[in-house]
């Protein structure tokens, strides 16, 4: 909806909306002035089934009618202080964006006093209190777990948060602006660059080569050449740029996937990933505390490497 500049889909569905409520109302108020004529000197249509089973013609109670009113009461009442009728905010102005963002405040307003301890505390000292730990687990569950694994050890496209490769580096300044910032890392297609196709699967056993990984030693050889093409970003002997988050392909850890097909599609195809900036769902202080917390799992001793 938000692609239509034009007032005309509010007005319709306003209209629409009141059309509906007093249609209910011009319903109700026929059927109440309806005379119910009956047949039978038992208020019944005359109608017989199954020999003693007769069908009875009664006018409808009052206190079903006046529920009938109270819900259109309500209705109208109701749309003029809320929205509901396109895009006419209700005389409250409530909206949900703004109902969040109070009780956001407010939930903050009532932790301060809790994150206020951690205030000054350096991000080893944070990953040393258990306290602290445990919001930042916390805050990982509710908000990191969905993409790197309650374990935070990833899957495949998703980093490994508990060892020590890191694309943009693991030192507690990076791992705070990660989270600030957020990441969008992408590998252009290069398979122009490289050549045919056989240039290719060339190429991506040279860099199998490199983490000693199973691989053609023929085809490696034949690919070295080609991998001018990658040095730019991952460095003339592969172990990657954290400054532009290439990875170090002289492991053996493989984000996208392993082997001469994975690395054929990444050449051809090229990848992107982003992980979304949080600074403006988290706070500073909790922030700080999920740093510390993110930083605790590849530095298990609690000491900077």
């Amino acid at each position: 909806m938000s692609d239509f500049t034009s007032n005309f889909w509010s007005g319709y569905v306003a209209a629409i909306t009141l059309l509906s409520i007093f249609a209910c109302l011009l319903l109700l108020f026929l059927t109440a002035r309806k005379k119910v004529v009956s047949k039978g000197e038992d208020s019944t249509t005359g109608h017989v089934w199954d020999e003693d089973l007769t069908e009875a013609n009664n006018p409808m109670p009052l206190w079903w009618m006046g529920l009938f009113v109270i819900t259109i009461v309500f209705a109208l009442t109701y749309l003029v202080l809320y929205p509901g009728l396109g895009s006419y905010a209700g005389e409250k102005k409530w909206s949900s964006a703004q109902s969040y963002q109070n009780e956001v405040q407010q939930a903050s307003k009532e932790l301060a006093p809790v994150y206020a301890r951690f205030d000054g505390m350096s991000t080893q000292a944070l990953a040393q209190d258990g306290a602290a730990l445990g919001i930042g687990e916390r805050l990982f569950m509710n908000n990191c777990a969905q993409c790197h694994g309650s374990d935070a050890r990833g899957s495949k496209g998703f980093p490994n948060l508990a060892d020590s490769d890191w694309l943009y580096g693991g030192a507690p300044e990076q791992i705070s602006e990660t989270i600030h910032k957020g990441r969008n890392g992408s590998m252009p297609p290069m398979a122009a660059a490289v050549g045919s196709a056989d240039d290719v699967r060339n190429l991506a056993h040279y860099v199998m080569s490199l983490s000693n990984s199973p691989h053609d030693s023929l085809r490696a050889s034949l690919g070295k050449s080609k991998f001018t093409a990658c040095a730019a970003c991952h460095s003339v002997d592969g172990k990657g740029n954290q400054a532009v988050g290439a990875p170090n392909l002289t492991d053996q850890i493989w984000l996208h996937g392993w082997g001469e097909q994975a690395i054929v599609s990444i050449v051809n195809n090229g990848r992107t990933n982003q992980m979304p900036a949080q600074e403006g769902k988290l706070t500073e202080q909790q922030i700080k505390v999920l740093t510390a917390y993110v930083w605790s799992l590849s530095n298990p001793g609690g000491a900077a490497k």
